[in-house]
C-alpha cells in the first residue's frame, strides 16, 4: 500500500472490425497487462465487433510501465489463438489528473494526444472533464494482425491512505 499511487479503472467498450479465427467469426475477449497484474474480459461468442462493456481495474505504483492490451479468440479444444495486441502510456491522463481541475462544464477537453509511430492509437484520444471526473477515451490500432482496433475509456482513482500523484 505505501507504494501505491492509486487506481486506474479502464472500461473495455469494444472491438470493432476485429480477425476472423474460427471458420468465419472469432469469440474474442480482451486481457489487460501492467507489470506483474493481468486481467481479463468476459468473452462474446461469434462476434468480430464485440461489446464488452467490462471495468478492469489495476493499481498502479509504477507510471512508467506501459499497459499492455491482447485480444484472444477463445478456443475449446486448442490453444486461444492471438488476435493483435497493443499499448498505451498512462502519462498524458496522469498529468491531466496532477492539474487538480475543479467545477469544469462536462465535455471540456483538457488535452489531446495525437496518434503516431510512437503510440497505438488509431485517432486523436482525448482527455476530458465528465461528470467531475478525468477521463480518457482512446482508440488503439491492434498489431501483429491483419484489421481490428478496441475502444477504451481510462479513469484514475484516487485512493485514501495511498501516496497519492
Amino acid at each position: 500500500m505505501e507504494n501505491l499511487l492509486g487506481l486506474l479503472r479502464i472500461h473495455v467498450q469494444r472491438g470493432v472490425n476485429l480477425a476472423v479465427r474460427d471458420v468465419v467469426s472469432s469469440d474474442p475477449y480482451v486481457v489487460i497487462r501492467m507489470g506483474k497484474q493481468k486481467l481479463k474480459t468476459r468473452v462474446v461468442k461469434k462476434n468480430v465487433n464485440p461489446e464488452w462493456n467490462d471495468d478492469l481495474t489495476l493499481s498502479i505504483s509504477d507510471l512508467s510501465l506501459p499497459v499492455k492490451l491482447t485480444v484472444y479468440d477463445r478456443d475449446t479444444f486448442s490453444l486461444d489463438d492471438k488476435m493483435g495486441d497493443a499499448e498505451f502510456e498512462i502519462g498524458p491522463l496522469v498529468n491531466a489528473v496532477k492539474m487538480r481541475l475543479e467545477g469544469l462544464p462536462n465535455g471540456t477537453i483538457i488535452t489531446k494526444v495525437q496518434p503516431s509511430r510512437q503510440n497505438c492509437l488509431s485517432q486523436e484520444s482525448r482527455i476530458i472533464w465528465n461528470n467531475g471526473k478525468v477521463v480518457q477515451d482512446m482508440f488503439l490500432r491492434l498489431r501483429n494482425v491483419e484489421t481490428g482496433e478496441v475502444e477504451l475509456q481510462l479513469e484514475w482513482i484516487h485512493v485514501p491512505g495511498s501516496r497519492g500523484l
